[in-house]
């Protein structure tokens, strides 16, 4: 873990410590498509599988756990070589099956939308390597389900504060086609990888 955060330290520095005039190439829009892990609906999920324990004493869980995402489209439009703005959009889901004294009782899924306008700050670019941070601030529709096994289903819907810090973004390829990863945390997750255009 320390050597990690070593050399996480070092890359940061070396994209701070390099100027803004070294931009070597520029363009205007940017589209991309991402994947990432350890999102913010992930801890949300964990801490309410904590409390729901604590509550019941343990008689109602959620088991056999299925999650997909986060799943982001991001759109940035250059004002200048130096920043980008637009927006994140992203979707999460999680599944799982609802258990009382070890038998199911039902299925419970949970569903986030978020839209971020956000901003990106390229601290270098050129025609096959870039290095940035990101920062969206937004919010998430949250939309849960309960289904249970005697067909009754409860549906509710709410509304979250939420965002996405990537501190720190590579990207390399070629001028139009780049792959990228970030690392930060917030909706797009603690480690962000995808193809961006």
């Amino acid at each position: 873990m320390k050597k990690q955060f070593a050399i996480f330290a070092i890359v940061c520095a070396c994209c701070v410590s390099m100027p803004v005039q070294a931009q070597e190439y520029e363009t205007r829009h940017e589209i991309g498509i991402s994947t990432g892990i350890l999102s913010n609906s992930d801890w949300i999920s964990v801490f309410e599988d904590v409390v729901t324990a604590i509550v019941t004493g343990g008689n109602v869980s959620f088991d056999d756990e299925k999650i997909v995402g986060p799943i982001s489209a991001e759109y940035f439009y250059h004002v200048s070589p130096l920043i980008g703005v637009g927006a994140i959009a992203s979707f999460s889901t999680k599944k799982s099956d609802m258990s009382t004294g070890g038998e199911k009782i039902g299925v419970y899924k949970t569903n986030y939308f978020t839209v971020l306008p956000a901003v990106k700050i390229d601290w270098y670019r050129s025609k096959y390597f870039g290095a940035y941070s990101k920062l969206g601030i937004g919010a998430s529709l949250r939309h849960d389900i309960s289904e249970e096994d005697n067909h009754e289903t409860e549906t509710d819907n709410g509304i979250l504060f939420n965002w996405q810090a990537s501190l720190i973004g590579i990207e390399a390829g070629s001028p139009n086609f780049r792959g990228f990863l970030e690392a930060g945390c917030g909706e797009q997750g603690v480690l962000v990888a995808g193809l961006r255009c």
